[in-house]
């Protein structure tokens, strides 16, 4: 005599108990758990070149000129603006986050975003010798004239990273800060029109406004002042300053080192490659947006700092200054 054999499909308890959670978490959403099971069902696995959209994402270098070279400028710029939307993507949680709590965030929570950036400004600033060292000196003095009037002087996250990081009267003319010390909601269209780095893209015969910062002031100006609202009671700086039984060691020496990361480092790095293409007895060529770069990149000319409570007046007074003496000219400070 024949028996019937049991062919039904056992499940693991556990997996049944996430059905159950799906069950509740779609019911919950008026949704059909049954109709994304069938989702689930009938959609191809992922594939790595998909998951990052690489095709696309290889397709978007396009050169101006045939010189070989040009490719790696554009593609180490491109590696850039990732890095500072990775940039953004921890300062929109801190902003989320403190707004969601009156505007406050514990010590953990910042020292974390701050760790996270100062780990991309890292990257960047280790990686910049793909500029500096990685490129046809001879090439580049070509391939850039086709470039104009467009420069990394428009590059509208790196001035939205600064909003995020400080308050500001920080980031204003360095002649200005002492004055807006105090300054309020009210004034922020004010000090957006005093922001440092509008000086740095001025002709250098004239002072009159170059195309490069009409054109950026066209496309971003509305969107800056927008996000300096947003960021007016939850940046960095304000953030710290609110926690309360005040920010760490561990917090200050991680902010003393973005400090260090976006405001020397990084401008410096800058600076070393324009001293390298652009630096020539005993004519200074302009860069390609035709930026005042040698006054606009070295920190000593400006001296931008995001936390300057945390600095002594001394390492205000040298600010970026041995970076210099030893990156650019060989020297010891």
């Amino acid at each position: 005599m024949s028996t019937e054999q049991n062919t039904s499909p056992s499940f693991d308890p556990a997996i049944l108990q996430k059905l159950e959670l799906l069950q509740e978490k779609y019911a919950a959403m008026g949704q059909d758990l049954s109709s994304y099971l069938d989702g689930l069902l009938y959609a191809d696995y992922r594939t790595y070149w998909d998951l990052i959209h690489l095709d696309t994402l290889l397709s978007l270098q396009r050169p101006q000129t045939s010189f070989h070279d040009e490719v790696v400028f554009i593609v180490y710029h491109q590696i850039t603006e990732l890095y500072f939307k990775l940039t953004l993507h921890e300062f929109e949680l801190m902003s989320e986050t403190a707004k969601a709590n009156s505007g406050l965030v514990d010590n953990d929570f910042l020292l974390e975003r701050v760790r996270r950036v100062n780990r991309y400004f890292e990257a960047l600033t280790t990686s910049f010798d793909i500029m500096v060292d990685g490129m046809d000196p001879k090439e580049f003095m070509k391939f850039r004239m086709s470039l104009l009037p467009a420069s990394g002087f428009q590059s509208a996250q790196y001035r939205k990273i600064e909003l995020c990081a400080t308050s500001l009267d920080r980031i204003v003319h360095h002649n200005l800060r002492d004055q807006y010390t105090e300054h309020t909601a009210h004034d922020i269209p004010e000090l957006m029109s005093h922001l440092y780095w509008r000086e740095g893209a001025v002709e250098l015969q004239s002072g009159k406004k170059t195309l490069t910062l009409k054109q950026f002031e066209g496309k971003y100006d509305e969107e800056l002042e927008r996000l300096a609202r947003h960021m007016f009671t939850c940046n960095i700086r304000k953030l710290a300053a609110t926690l309360p039984d005040g920010p760490s060691e561990e917090l200050v020496r991680a902010m003393r080192w973005l400090d260090t990361n976006v405001n020397v480092n990084w401008p410096l790095a800058h600076y070393k490659s324009a001293v390298r293409y652009l630096h020539k007895d005993p004519v200074d060529l302009a860069a390609t947006g035709g930026t005042n770069w040698q006054k606009y990149l070295p920190p000593r000319f400006q001296k931008r700092v995001f936390f300057p409570e945390h600095w002594s007046e001394a390492e205000l007074n040298e600010w970026g200054k041995g970076w210099v003496l030893k990156e650019v000219f060989g020297q010891d400070s």
